[in-house]
């Protein structure tokens, strides 16, 4: 039976559904119906279907006491809306429920999340638990009439406390969460052979002072022969191009014992050099594949979605692999194909020396997948500008002279600015896939060697994509673009 709590959140967001500007939705991008929502939550395959629930307040487009909010899909593309699954209002989670992850317990779909509550009246001081809810028909969720399951944080950590993400290994289950002590940013692991009961096996890594004061959304997982945390670092300083954002995501590579519970791990580095990434979470799916969705904003970032009755998304699915450097490549899920609706444009072994424009690439829905060779170019830098406008555009820059590549919404319209830059991936050929719909940019460079994710608000008429170069020509030894469905248009 939905709790009165459930039942007056979901109606909320009904209400609020019915008044929403449609100008900057998103076409085939997750979304709550209404309101707010930030970190993706409870990524997991469950009877055949993908599950998602993310952040959630029902009852505005800034954010609040934290509920979960819930999608399905068969495909990884096309996704539904579900009810509420989580509301916060009891002791444990009286402020929020705050993030977490889902498992499949032979039939019963268990949440494990993070009960949000404050230690002192005036709403300072965090005392975070950690907390349990299942379902048996991965829709309706009771919660434990044990939680919270911790009910303490370990002695090297404090009330700052969250975002378990849980897996099996062997005979039990694991559980990693975030924390932090005297500005020292953790992450420490837990072990319990039903969900309920956990004994603390300690601190599985932490900052060295200057990788940030409070490590959020840590996951850890196999992939490719190796074990990889990763976390969202609060408080690391800009260096030179990296750590621009408020706040960062990010992963380290190492090598894990479970007997004696050591990490040995390499340096940080950031998973999306956009200005729209944080609080990425993964799965594995019965595929085998290592699957990867963010929160597509940023704290403190203006979001003038909110004034249409909405504000945030999540990335789309990303697969996960190791290079022989060690480090982590994306690339969107193959499934995004299904999305494709027509070719628009077709281009080989096009020589660009000046700018040209393409005004049958106006949809605000595209897929392009591009090819150049950058080995024999003569101009310094060259590119391609989406949502082309009489002032505005967003411009994804390659610039050969500097190695590097730069996202930049300068001019992409209300609220948002600046750019991002990454090293240009080397290799003599520049590859380049990119998904834009209606107010997000995902750009994969060098087959995922570099990834940026931005947030961008025209307000003109689109005119099409242009292709530009600087200073002399570059061969596009292949362009192909799509218009892309609206999973969404009723």
């Amino acid at each position: 039976m939905e709790s009165e709590q459930l039942t007056k959140a979901n109606d909320a967001v009904r209400t609020a559904e019915k008044t929403i500007n449609p100008r900057y939705r998103l076409g085939y991008h997750i979304m709550a119906p209404s309101n707010w929502i930030n970190d993706p939550n409870g990524l997991v395959q469950y009877k055949g279907e993908y599950h998602v629930f993310f952040q959630h307040h029902p009852y505005s487009p800034d954010w609040g006491p934290m509920h979960w909010g819930h999608v399905k899909s068969k495909d990884l593309v096309h996704w539904e809306h579900l009810p509420i699954a989580l509301a916060p209002g009891d002791p444990f989670d009286s402020d929020g429920c705050f993030s977490g992850s889902a498992v499949d317990d032979n039939g019963e779909l268990n949440l494990i999340y993070t009960g949000h509550r404050f230690a002192d009246e005036e709403k300072k001081v965090p005392d975070e638990v950690q907390c349990r809810a299942v379902s048996t028909d991965g829709v309706h969720f009771e919660k434990d009439e044990l939680n919270p399951v911790i009910p303490l944080h370990p002695d090297p950590g404090s009330g700052d406390f969250r975002d378990p993400k849980v897996w099996r290994h062997g005979d039990f289950w694991y559980l990693v969460a975030g924390t932090s002590q005297e500005k020292i940013g953790k992450v420490v692991l837990y072990k319990s052979s039903d969900l309920r009961y956990w004994t603390y096996q300690g601190v599985l890594a932490e900052s060295d002072g200057e990788e940030g004061y409070m490590w959020e959304c840590p996951d850890f997982f196999e992939l490719d022969g190796k074990h990889v945390l990763m976390c969202s670092p609060q408080g690391i300083e800009p260096l030179d191009d990296r750590y621009r954002n408020r706040f960062q995501t990010g992963y380290f590579v190492g090598d894990y014992d479970y007997q004696t519970n050591t990490f040995t791990r390499g340096a940080f580095h950031e998973l999306d050099k956009g200005h729209d990434f944080y609080a990425a979470q993964s799965f594995k799916d019965s595929k085998g594949r290592r699957i990867v969705i963010g929160w597509m904003n940023m704290w403190e970032s203006p979001m003038p979605e909110k004034e249409d009755g909405w504000a945030g998304a999540l990335t789309l699915p990303r697969e996960l692999h190791l290079d022989a450097a060690g480090h982590i490549r994306m690339m969107p899920v193959d499934e995004l194909k299904s999305l494709r609706e027509k070719e628009i444009l077709s281009l080989e072994n096009r020589t660009v020396s000046e700018t040209q424009t393409f005004p049958e690439a106006i949809s605000d829905q595209l897929e392009i997948e591009a090819e150049c060779d950058t080995a024999s170019a003569t101009a310094s830098a060259f590119g391609i500008k989406l949502r082309v406008g009489q002032s505005e555009d967003t411009v994804i820059r390659c610039d050969i002279d500097q190695e590097k590549l730069i996202l930049d919404r300068s001019k992409s319209g209300r609220a948002v600015g600046g750019y991002r830059r990454a090293p240009l991936p080397k290799s003599g050929r520049l590859t380049l896939h990119i998904y834009l719909d209606r107010s997000s940019v995902e750009v994969f460079a060098g087959d995922g060697e570099t990834v940026m994710t931005s947030r961008i608000y025209p307000t003109e008429k689109n005119e099409g994509m242009q292709l530009f170069t600087v200073g002399g020509s570059v061969t596009v030894t292949r362009l192909k673009a799509w218009n892309l469905k609206d999973i969404w248009a009723r």
